[in-house]
């Protein structure tokens, strides 16, 4: 079968050759030289190190149009063992599909003179490209024990799941479109053929519900993603008054600043060193939102539903990143000292109210150590990441290399894609690396399908749930229920 697939491709690269007016072409002209097809780019990258195990997916990407030459996949070869499946070109972009590769091996992909030519039958020059396939990250040393003690049996369960699969699969997220709903998750699922393990939802909409359009405690939507196999997540985007004596929901925000409205949006002068002082404003607020977001989260709990629960994220905005950088969440205004203070204030709070199906998340940026709430606080390390362009291979390797740096400075906890757009394919970044427990890229807010999305568009979510190491929730459901 796959040397009928090689003979039909060689022959498909024939015809797009002779329809091209080459010197063969029937009535045709003579053509005139062209140069040969110049290699710009491999993915993985050349000498790459911490490539998967088991199967892979090379491209290497040229500066013209190419074909596969009759025959030409008899010069693609891989050394030690591993076996070439399948070989094919599409415009500048040759595929290679590897598979039975060793852990901790390097291998040569050679694609011999004459296998690859140009629009002109010019044939590019041979490729060798060396990388190194490398075991999965080290297992957490914190493995099995969660930061919250005496944790509901279906949260250890699928906090287990969790490291069983580390470093060897990546699940799929999306999260709501705003609050409380699976539209992003529907459109993957209308791209692909499949839904994501994942699905996050935000209480971004706290203050205001129950309200006929929000109402946190009608939790069908969760109950039925749930039993349908999917793992629950949620986020908390923490608004509160923009000062004082507010009581006009419209002028609720997150954004620390002077209490006034900054163009179309309100900034809040609610300072979090301050909800330690008992009696002050911004201590009753905190005291009534957890409550009653305690209150939100146990009816969860009381239907047997864990919750991968990240709140506070991005504490540190960009204060480390350069001068001038700010804080961009009221939470982290004052500092680390103070942010690690509420983070262990609000896992107390929730302890105190019997809380112990959450599974607890923090966001790290950049040299941002003052921030981190201390290992007994935190089960896993997300980082969010935003790029300029859909599918970049630069991007990529960069992206892998978030995650082995953080992996190397929490080298207890799992680390994960927590929030991410526009970045470089997951297959790429697999390849580089990037051995990342979850990925979720954001949502956008007008999209009624992938193909114009702001942050991950249906190339990008199929490359990934193509990808055989990528968990959807069908595969979480024969793993758990």
């Amino acid at each position: 079968m796959k040397t009928f697939l090689y003979s039909v491709m060689a022959i498909l690269g024939m015809a797009m050759i002779a329809c091209s007016g080459g010197d063969d072409a029937p009535g045709g002209n003579e053509s005139p030289v062209q140069d040969p097809p110049a290699l710009v780019s491999t993915s993985p990258a050349q000498g790459a190190t911490g490539i998967s195990d088991g199967d892979l997916t090379v491209k290497l990407t040229y500066d013209q149009t190419i074909s596969l030459s009759v025959g030409g996949y008899q010069w693609v070869t891989i050394d030690n063992g591993a076996q070439i499946t399948n070989v094919y070109a599409m415009q500048k972009e040759l595929t290679v599909q590897i598979s039975g590769l060793k852990k901790e091996t390097t291998y040569t992909l050679t694609v011999g003179k004459g296998a690859v030519t140009g629009l002109g039958k010019a044939e590019a020059a041979p490729v060798s490209l060396t990388f190194t396939t490398v075991d999965k990250p080290a297992p957490p040393t914190a493995q099995g024990k969660l930061c919250t003690p005496n944790p509901m049996a279906e949260t250890q369960l699928l906090y287990n799941y969790l490291l069983t699969v580390y470093g060897e699969k990546i699940l799929s997220n999306t999260i709501a479109n705003v609050s409380w709903n699976i539209d992003e998750a529907q459109m993957v699922y209308k791209a692909t053929g499949k839904y994501p393990a994942i699905n996050t939802f935000d209480y971004i909409h706290l203050q205001w519900s129950p309200a006929n359009w929000i109402d946190y405690s009608k939790t069908q939507v969760v109950e039925d993603w749930y039993k349908a196999g999917g793992i629950v997540s949620a986020c908390w985007h923490w608004n509160v008054p923009a000062h004082d004596q507010v009581t006009d929901l419209n002028h609720y925000t997150c954004t620390p600043g002077d209490g006034k409205k900054n163009g179309d949006n309100w900034t809040t002068t609610f300072r979090p060193k301050n909800i330690f002082q008992e009696g002050s404003w911004e201590n009753k607020i905190a005291k009534a939102d957890l409550e009653k977001m305690a209150g939100y989260l146990k009816l969860l709990q009381d239907k047997g539903i864990p919750v991968i629960w990240r709140p506070m994220h991005e504490a540190a905005g960009n204060t480390y990143e350069y001068n001038g950088g700010t804080a961009w969440f009221w939470w982290g205004y004052d500092g680390g000292e103070v942010y690690v203070k509420l983070w262990r204030y609000m896992f107390d709070f929730f302890q105190s109210k019997g809380i112990n199906n959450l599974i607890w998340v923090w966001t790290t940026q950049e040299k941002d150590a003052d921030f981190y709430p201390g290992d007994e606080y935190v089960d896993i390390i997300g980082r969010d990441l935003y790029g300029a362009n859909y599918n970049n291979e630069k991007d990529a390797t960069q992206n892998a290399n978030h995650f082995k740096a953080i992996q190397q400075t929490y080298p207890k906890k799992m680390v994960v894609l927590s929030e991410c757009g526009s970045v470089g394919k997951i297959s790429d970044q697999w390849n580089a690396g990037g051995k990342w427990g979850w990925f979720m890229p954001w949502y956008h807010y007008d999209a009624s399908s992938l193909d114009k999305h702001q942050h991950a568009n249906t190339d990008w979510w199929k490359d990934a749930m193509s990808c055989s190491f990528v968990l959807d929730r069908e595969a979480v459901k024969k793993a758990l229920k």
